[in-house]
């Protein structure tokens, strides 16, 4: 386990990311890319919902991105509370706004698509609602980093407000299970074959859904460099005024 946290050494981090960034980001942009031209040019509409169907293709990998990354925000926080790891303070910090992205592109595809499906662009459907809290969480974390200068007070107290968020991306998750209401359908991807969509839709959604991982590690990755270099700035220009006092 030593030789993991070696690698999250604020210098080897940023050493072995600047390898690997490249690689990432071309695998992120081809997958990416290709799932949605795929989905979006070269599927049959559906014989319900016409095509419409295809925003299916942004719909649901923002949607499971969304939790995800609150998830991963939650690892990175308890590795903080646990170890005072400042690398994994500085990943959840910037994993947070392009959560904040991904739930609010699921919130946006699904109200277009649940328009003509529905009938309305928004209903207080258990799954919608949880979902909603969980783009307010992720907005306050944000909020929370910026309204505190001392980075490892702030790194305390979103890691907590994290904690507290889990909940909700429980709930976005499972809501449809929890309770047997609302209009929002059950999972769209399933391992249960009557559940699953057609093989014409999933193969297309599985490169999609990859797409969004990539993509994710590669902008998360970014992030977390430049706020590794905004730190080191920031204790250089504490010395210097320490020096010239």
């Amino acid at each position: 386990m030593a030789s993991i946290w070696e690698w999250a050494n604020p210098r080897k981090f940023m050493d072995w990311t600047d390898r690997a960034l490249p690689v990432i980001a071309a695998l992120a942009a081809c997958l990416f890319v290709g799932g949605l031209v795929w989905g979006f040019f070269f599927t049959p509409d559906d014989y319900r919902q016409g095509a419409t169907v295809k925003i299916f293709y942004l719909h649901v990998p923002s949607a499971m991105m969304a939790i995800n990354i609150w998830a991963m925000m939650l690892v990175a926080s308890l590795i903080w509370i646990v170890r005072r790891h400042h690398v994994s303070a500085l990943a959840a910090k910037s994993a947070a706004a392009i959560g904040a992205t991904m739930t609010l592109i699921a919130l946006v595809t699904g109200a277009i698509w649940g328009k003509p499906m529905w009938g309305t662009y928004w209903e207080w459907d258990p799954r919608l609602t949880s979902f909603l809290i969980l783009f307010l969480f992720y907005v306050g974390y944000m909020a929370l980093w910026d309204a505190i200068e001392n980075p490892d007070t702030a790194a305390d107290l979103t890691s907590v407000l994290c904690l507290v968020g889990s909940v909700f991306a429980i709930l976005s998750r499972y809501a449809v299970l929890f309770w047997n209401q609302g209009l929002h359908q059950g999972a769209s991807l399933s391992m249960d074959a009557e559940e699953n969509v057609a093989d014409v839709y999933w193969y297309p959604a599985l490169v999609c859904i990859a797409g969004f991982i990539l993509l994710f590690v590669t902008l998360v990755l970014l992030r977390t460099r430049t706020e590794i270099r905004a730190r080191r700035l920031h204790a250089l220009e504490m010395r210097e005024r320490v020096a010239g006092q």
